[in-house]
């Protein structure tokens, strides 16, 4: 067993951070907390770190009860948002630090900073300064100091949150990688839904401090447990049940709104017995895709997106009068708008 959250709450004040949640994170695992901010996923990171104290319920590492264990002996690494490293010290002394506080014997210190350079891709660089580096070389500093005691358990609170696109982007292909090597159960908090999607073996989608789903990034997307979890993760139209582009097809549904993504929207040039029309309203040029910005005849707003390959077929333009259908929809029992 990794991680066991027993029906835990925490609440500040009159706000109620987080409430009866249970979940189970798998030994070895990469999971995301993804929620938007004030769902409770860095309240219930910091539980698990010990940094907080539960109200009610218990967590369990690697099979024991943590609850009200110090966070010095739950062997856990914590890494987070803005680095916290010491500035006066090198990359080589960061990364002992934790090391040096236990009192390891310096020759194995020496070796295990130097193992830990290698696999962060910092070699060379362990006699400059955190003020010498870029915030990506940093925060992976912060993650190799993290590593450094051997964590059972690593925690990440919005660990690329300060960092610009590029890098980001960058970092999170390599933390997924530096998982595949060290097999440490992870859990990391992102507010970011690709990042999510991106990185983790299971997403765990928080909202009023409660848990909303937990699967893989796959299995979220394709098979949403809620309105809110289709409405957070992934670009989403929400429509009237009563809008035009469903009667012709004939989708019925006595929820008053209906959940379509862009990417299920088809669009031609000539209509049929199921299309509904609409008019171009914006053409978008994202790279691989292009997004076409639709307006169907009782005034509905759609976003349609389309391979670049469907596009130069359709020769798109503002004004051009179309017709489009749905190729897959979502409803659901609770009213819920994004």
């Amino acid at each position: 067993m990794g991680i066991f959250v027993e029906n835990v709450s925490k609440q500040f004040g009159s706000f109620q951070a987080v409430q009866q949640v249970s979940l189970e994170i798998k030994s070895g695992s990469l999971v995301a907390l993804l929620g938007p901010s004030g769902s409770g996923k860095s309240t219930l990171l910091r539980l698990i770190a010990g940094l907080e104290t539960p109200d009610s319920g218990k967590i369990w590492l690697t099979g024991k009860d943590a609850t009200h264990q110090s966070v010095q002996d739950r062997k856990i690494g914590f890494v987070f948002q803005h680095y916290a490293l010491f500035k006066h010290l090198t990359v080589r002394k960061n990364i002992a630090f934790g090391l040096e506080i236990r009192k390891v014997p310096k020759n194995k210190i020496k070796g295990r900073v130097e193992e830990l350079l290698e696999l962060v891709h910092l070699q060379g660089m362990g006699d400059r300064y955190p003020s010498q580096l870029s915030g990506g070389q940093r925060q992976r500093v912060a993650l190799a100091r993290s590593l450094a005691v051997q964590p059972e358990v690593l925690l990440l609170d919005e660990p690329f949150g300060a960092l610009d696109a590029k890098v980001r982007k960058d970092l999170r292909a390599w933390l997924r990688r530096l998982h595949d090597e060290v097999h440490v159960t992870t859990v990391f908090v992102t507010h970011d839904q690709e990042e999510a999607m991106e990185v983790s073996d299971e997403i765990v989608v928080m909202n009023q401090g409660k848990v909303e789903q937990v699967g893989t990034p796959a299995g979220i997307y394709d098979h949403p447990a809620s309105a809110f979890v289709m409405g957070f993760i992934g670009p989403v139209n929400v429509l009237p049940s009563s809008s035009q582009i469903f009667q012709n097809g004939g989708f019925d549904s006595a929820n008053p709104e209906i959940f379509l993504r862009p990417h299920d929207v088809v669009v031609e040039t000539t209509p049929d017995r199921v299309t509904a029309p609409a008019r171009v309203s914006r053409v978008i040029h994202l790279g691989w895709e292009v997004q076409a910005e639709l307006i169907l005849e009782d005034g509905q707003v759609l976003i349609a997106h389309l391979t670049r390959e469907r596009f130069e077929q359709l020769k798109l333009e503002p004004q051009q009068r179309v017709y489009v259908k749905p190729k897959g929809a979502k409803s659901f029992p609770l009213y819920y708008s994004i």
